[in-house]
């Protein structure tokens, strides 16, 4: 589009080449792309979560839509989950991968997933879910110390404590394949990883935007893995396991 006036190119040398500009071009995007396609029960599951207390703690639509047509374009059968919630991911997992794939779920806490779960057995895929409550660490180091499950993992993805995505990272390229994908949720923290060190933030967030800062320069300089940053929701980077 050639620059008439007031009206300039696209891009140009004094914009930002991204799409997320404002809230209205995010309704735009769900109303025209997401939610016409969205699969009747992850709209139920979606719906029951966002009256939650903590109802912002789970992975949107447009995220869960990234991540089915990925799993889907890779054909991934087995896959694994650090941090459920009410286990919208994971239905959108259960639903992108064959009946017969599985996906070892794993959460701190089986209150939160057993909000999804009826949603999750009206959906059929209940049979797909392997969950597993307690601390991640101790539970990949089980998988681990299973020689049966070296390497054969297809898929991982992470939403969970922001400090400890190094050791998952590490833990997780033992368990998923070369040529598997690794993905991990909020890596941009809001926009914070990028904010100067002085702009006014929660403890929390601070900790957590110092984490995320650590994580993504060990992502870039780790030659294991070709990784992609995207920004979708909060930020998720997907790595594909090359060594």
């Amino acid at each position: 589009m050639a620059s008439n006036g007031d009206v300039k190119d696209i891009h140009n040398s004094e914009s930002t080449k991204t799409l997320l500009k404002s809230d209205a071009l995010y309704e735009y995007m769900l109303k025209t792309m997401v939610y016409p396609r969205e699969n009747e029960f992850l709209r139920e599951l979606r719906l029951i979560t966002k009256e939650h207390t903590y109802g912002f703690m789970s992975s949107p639509p447009d995220e869960g839509q990234l991540l089915s047509l990925l799993l889907k374009v890779m054909g991934a059968k087995n896959t694994i989950e650090v941090g459920v919630f009410t286990g919208c991911s994971v239905l959108a997992t259960a639903l992108a991968i064959p009946d017969d794939g599985k996906v070892v779920a794993i959460d701190v806490s089986r209150e939160y997933f057993n909000l999804g779960l009826p949603v999750i057995k009206k959906a059929g895929v209940a049979h797909k879910v392997d969950f597993r409550e307690g601390p991640a660490g101790p539970i990949l180091d089980g998988l681990i110390a299973d020689e049966e499950h070296e390497a054969s993992f297809d898929f991982a993805f992470v939403d969970a404590d922001k400090p400890n995505y190094g050791k998952y990272h590490e833990q997780l390229l033992r368990l998923v394949r070369v040529g598997g994908v690794l993905a991990y949720d909020n890596t941009l923290w809001g926009g914070s990883v990028a904010m100067p060190d002085d702009t006014p933030l929660t403890e929390d967030d601070i900790d957590v935007r110092d984490a995320m800062r650590e994580f993504n320069a060990r992502i870039a300089a780790d030659a294991r893995v070709e990784p992609v940053q995207l920004p979708i929701a909060d930020g998720i980077t997907l790595c594909r396991r090359i060594a």
